[in-house]
């Protein structure tokens, strides 16, 4: 039997819990960084991004107000 999410019962959580349960999932996946490669390309935009955000360590904003920001453009 294949998984579904009405199998599962997923399509009875609220949207927050939805995303809890895909951080999760997404945690396990991770776990074992190797099974995931990166190209050269990848690794250069990481070492990019890591390059910026050390140089502007206070540019950055909580997740709690990026949420906000998204519901209340989503009007939720």
């Amino acid at each position: 039997m294949g998984f579904s999410v009405k199998t599962l019962g997923i399509d009875r959580l609220n949207v927050d819990e939805k995303l809890a349960l895909v951080e999760e999932i997404w945690a396990t996946i991770c776990v074992d960084a190797k099974a995931f490669p990166l190209t050269d390309t990848q690794r250069a935009e990481l070492d990019r991004r890591v390059a910026e955000d050390d140089a502007f360590p206070d540019d950055v904003l909580p997740w709690d107000e990026v949420k906000a920001s998204v519901r209340a453009r989503l009007g939720r």
